[in-house]
């Protein structure tokens, strides 16, 4: 059995604030991780360890021919499963392709394609051989048959597609990690989110960015389905953790107010824990208040800076999030002491977003800060399982892993990524739980995983 380089852990001593499921993980000989699953069995295929018991299929790689005539764009990000017709299971995944690699875009390797799009469908056509090669592609996946029965470009001509959110309303919400302009190759600005219905018939979305909700470095998004708030997580090292507030609830294109978080009394605070400002203890729910920001669409990329200047709290590169279990959890990849990342849990208050909430705010809690890349390094992409357990996507040192984290805070392996260096991403649960999908993003391929999830 081949074992990885972090099968046999220096294990984590927990140190509890005195709350359930909230507790700093730290090196300390004698405890070992949570069994989970039980060990991976290495993969003579070279492609993903699963425990015993697992299997996978692959399906859409990069560079196949696509069910539209195009080809599956490389690099493949943040993803999200929803119901689709008879059973089937859609999934809108990201492609996170820079002006730089066109040539892993969906038009082919020398832009052979790029005659057959219309591009008005496009928002950044570009001058023709530079354009925005990014975008989304979506899958229609048989889930009881374990097969893809077709897969097309679903959003086209935007950059970096890195993560995203699913709404409660059946659409994925895809953002572009870049604040690119316009030039002598670009025709508009980038930085923005944009909406994709979860269709299972081939075509493209209209490409409209949702400019109110701001133009920055953007990674993920969740939507709390009871008060239709939409919570946004930024790539900087100074990032903000931003909420939009639509004008209204499920029609985000026609505006609203968007805000980030600050701590109560302790203004401008740094999350990171790497003696910076007062550190933040595991476990304690910290206050919160919700900054009002203008200008959003920062053409001087400076929307954070501007945000922290009114006591916004600043996060380590916030990056993969998902709402469940009642609160909004996510990652800052190089937070923590040892910069090997946290995982954050805001729970919003009972009038969140309304008038009383002042009085009835939404905490902020530190759910998990390991500090030790035995047990999880650099988290980023996350979902929340339907038996309670998150799944984190590491983005570290090779080889990444599929990490679960229990509601306790415990941690396990699920998945280890033979088949390259490169980061997994985009974990996802079929609507009928039978199936977890992950993308190993170079040279991008997407897995369908089976097993004995319930055991």
């Amino acid at each position: 059995m081949n074992l990885s380089r972090r099968h046999f852990l220096r294990a984590a001593g927990a140190v509890s604030a005195g709350f359930l499921g909230l507790r700093s993980l730290l090196a300390a000989p004698g405890r070992a991780r949570l069994d989970g699953y039980g060990e991976l069995v290495a993969d003579p295929k070279k492609v993903i360890d699963l425990p015993k018991g697992f299997s996978y299929r692959l399906l859409s790689a990069a560079g196949e021919g696509m069910s539209d005539g195009f080809k599956v764009p490389g690099l493949h990000d943040g993803m999200a499963a929803f119901p689709g017709p008879e059973g089937r299971t859609l999934l809108v995944r990201n492609h996170e392709v820079d002006v730089n690699k066109v040539k892993i875009g969906p038009f082919g390797a020398k832009n052979e394609l790029f005659s057959k799009i219309d591009r008005s469908r496009l928002y950044d056509a570009g001058n023709g051989e530079i354009y925005g090669p990014g975008g989304t592609t979506n899958l229609v996946y048989d889930t009881r048959a374990g097969k893809l029965e077709r897969h097309f470009l679903s959003l086209a001509g935007t950059i970096r597609n890195c993560a995203g959110g699913p709404t409660p309303w059946g659409s994925w919400i895809t953002c572009e990690e870049t604040v690119i302009r316009p030039g002598k190759n670009l025709q508009h600005e980038h930085g923005y989110c944009f909406e994709v219905p979860a269709s299972a018939e081939i075509g493209l979305a209209a490409p409209v960015p949702l400019k109110a909700m701001g133009r920055f470095n953007h990674e993920a998004v969740a939507v709390d389905p009871g008060t239709g708030a939409v919570y946004e997580t930024e790539d900087r090292s100074d990032g903000l953790f931003y909420r939009f507030l639509p004008d209204v609830p499920g029609q985000l294109a026609r505006g609203g107010r968007l805000q980030a978080l600050k701590l109560r009394g302790r203004d401008k605070a740094d999350t990171s824990n790497q003696g910076k400002g007062e550190p933040i203890a595991p476990g304690a729910p910290l206050e919160a208040e919700w900054i009002d920001l203008d200008e959003v669409e920062s053409p001087k990329d400076d929307l954070r800076k501007r945000g922290a200047s009114k006591g916004a709290a600043t996060f380590a590169r916030g990056e993969g999030m998902w709402f469940g279990r009642g609160a909004v959890y996510f990652a800052t990849t190089t937070g923590g002491r040892n910069k090997k990342g946290q995982i954050w849990r805001y729970r919003p208050g009972p009038e969140e977003a309304k008038p009383g909430e002042r009085e009835k705010p939404g905490h902020l809690e530190l759910f998990i800060e390991p500090n030790d890349s035995n047990l999880l390094e650099n988290a980023d992409n996350m979902t929340v399982t339907p038996w309670g357990d998150l799944l984190v996507c590491e983005n570290g040192k090779a080889p990444d892993q599929l990490v679960g984290v229990t509601p306790e805070g415990k941690l396990y392996t699920l998945a280890r990524n033979s088949y390259s260096k490169s980061e997994l991403a985009g974990v996802t649960i079929s609507p009928d739980a039978s199936t977890v999908f992950v993308n190993i993003q170079e040279p991008g391929v997407t897995l369908a995983i089976c097993g004995p999830w319930t055991k």
